[in-house]
């Protein structure tokens, strides 16, 4: 079902992508498929449906707020997404304070092209860094296996819209963004100039941006220059794994 979930979101977001690119840009398909293949092979390996497996066992224990306390799926499933997307936050945010995360998040940054593949370009010591913190938020949240599937499932539609080369009209992108992370929001993030990088660390949700100061204003209007500032080329899949090996570049 996550998988089914997984392809459709990026489906969708390609066809808004082709109805209303921003830039017209094809992507690095090339290597940001290649990042997500060796991705999903060592996470696979490492830790294939760990997040239901503690899921179930929080619940059997009966550890975690929500195995405690009496909530309808109603009230936990969007009390799981708000929370987890905090937690999201924090760590995205922290990617990009701390010097050692910074290398190696530094990897999904040097797409020079912003478009819904970019998603998928993630070093995986990123993710395995990122693994343990998600897993004990889901054991001390008590998350049900039903609400680590439908966060998972939002997670993703939205990590692939924020990333979707798309503009959408003004008045629509004025109310979203509101609540929601737009594109052009998201845009912004990926620019080389720092103090536009630093900034808009939300997945889903722009009110932690808001309400931690982090927040900086984009609409489709907005012209942003994507990339590291020190790299000028596509890099080549081995280059960018490599990429953390080499240094630290400016931005955070």
């Amino acid at each position: 079902m996550k998988s089914v979930g997984f392809v459709l979101a990026l489906v969708m977001v390609l066809g808004l992508q082709s109805l209303r690119p921003h830039s017209g840009r094809q992507g690095s398909w090339r290597v940001n498929t290649s990042l997500w293949a060796l991705n999903a092979a060592i996470l696979g390996l490492l830790c294939a449906g760990c997040a239901c497996a503690v899921s179930r066992w929080a619940e059997a224990h009966e550890i975690g707020l929500l195995n405690r306390i009496e909530l309808g799926a109603w009230a936990a499933i969007p009390l799981t997404v708000l929370v987890m997307d905090f937690v999201s936050y924090v760590w995205h945010r922290a990617n990009h304070r701390i010097s050692l995360l910074w290398r190696l998040h530094q990897v999904h940054h040097s797409d020079s092209n912003f478009t819904a593949t970019t998603a998928l370009r993630f070093h995986f010591g990123e993710l395995i860094l990122a693994l343990p913190l998600r897993l004990v938020a889901v054991l001390s949240l008590g998350v049900s296996v039903p609400g680590v599937i439908v966060f998972e499932l939002i997670f993703a539609f939205a990590n692939f819209f924020e990333h979707g080369d798309i503009d959408l009209p003004l008045w629509l992108e004025d109310g979203i963004a509101t609540i929601l992370i737009t594109p052009a929001l998201h845009r912004r993030h990926h620019s080389c100039e720092s103090e536009l990088l630093n900034s808009n660390y939300g997945t889903i949700f722009s009110f932690w941006d808001r309400l931690f100061g982090s927040f900086g204003w984009s609409d489709s209007e907005m012209s942003v220059e994507i990339g590291l500032p020190e790299i000028s080329k596509e890099l080549s899949p081995y280059d960018t794994i490599m990429l953390p090996t080499r240094g630290v570049f400016p931005g955070r």
